[in-house]
């Protein structure tokens, strides 16, 4: 288990337990989201309460302005004791973790999908059933990527499974099938 993920673990589980028992789960998976979208946009604030310069004191004032009103409780106590023990470098470790176990909990697939255009809602919904089906379960959450490289088609990861329906992909498989022949 690669040492970050050591770290984010017993704090994530953590937290599902104390949402579990405040029945703030979803709650705390739509925030978790919320939060490592904003902490993913704002590269300054991460420096800053990665640095170690800044005591753990002004660090929790800084999280307590900016996230207390907007989370849960227990998700800002999380916030806080991270700052407190220094680790919230790990902080987007840990949200992330915590998404893998209610995913886990909720037994929802989650579907990374790079595409060569957006896909249309229409296209999701049909992409959701078929992912539904590779996955075996009755849910699935995407997390979707626009790479123009891919030419035409999508990539699909569920869990360690890939289905490469790109162009590039495909132009790929023809050259080396070429290559064997030649």
């Amino acid at each position: 288990m690669p040492l970050l993920n050591t770290i984010a673990t017993p704090y994530a589980d953590a937290l599902l337990q104390v949402a579990e028992s405040r029945n703030e789960t979803d709650l705390v998976a739509q925030q978790a989201k919320e939060l490592l979208e904003a902490w993913n946009a704002t590269p300054e604030l991460r420096q800053a309460m990665g640095s170690p310069l800044i005591e753990p004191e002004a660090k929790k004032k800084v999280i307590t302005r900016l996230f207390a009103e907007q989370v849960t409780p227990a998700l800002a106590n999380l916030l806080r004791l991270l700052a407190d023990r220094q680790r919230i470098s790990a902080f987007d470790a840990v949200l992330l973790r915590y998404l893998e176990l209610y995913r886990e909990l909720r037994h929802i697939a989650l579907a990374k999908v790079t595409s060569a255009v957006p896909l249309s809602d229409d296209q999701k919904a049909l992409l959701g059933e078929k992912v539904k089906a590779m996955a075996g379960t009755g849910t699935v959450e995407f997390e979707m990527e626009v790479d123009p490289a891919l030419i035409g088609g999508l990539i699909v990861r569920v869990g360690s499974q890939v289905v490469d329906a790109s162009l590039a992909g495909q132009v790929r498989r023809l050259g080396l099938s070429l290559a064997r022949v030649g």
